[in-house]
């Protein structure tokens, strides 16, 4: 598995945009081969960035998705320079280990 995770500085002030602009989006992603989820995770604490993370297949997978005309659409009209407190980082990870909860608990 594959895993990139963007950390997005987002002005306080332009918080609701940046999720409104998440909870609308078209959902092209959902539908590219090798996706496995996405996630978007709203800091707790003040001052820290967003987390955008998407899993995938492998990296073949995410950089399809990359080169394709959903990934420009969904990235076309950002919001504006002022909507981010700082400059965004991107992370790119393979998966060595993975695990889930039991569902045979007692």
């Amino acid at each position: 598995m594959y895993v990139v995770t963007n950390r997005i500085p987002v002005d306080t002030r332009w918080a609701a945009k940046f999720e409104a602009r998440f909870q609308n989006r078209a959902g092209q992603i959902d539908k590219q081969p090798g996706l496995i989820r996405m996630q978007v995770l709203k800091p707790k604490t003040e001052g820290a960035p967003y987390l955008v993370s998407t899993a995938w297949e492998n990296e073949a997978a995410f950089r399809n998705w990359v080169g394709s005309d959903d990934f420009k659409a969904a990235h076309a009209n950002p919001l504006p320079a002022e909507a981010f407190s700082g400059e965004s980082e991107m992370e790119q990870h393979e998966v060595i280990i993975s695990t889930e909860a039991s569902s045979n608990r007692a």
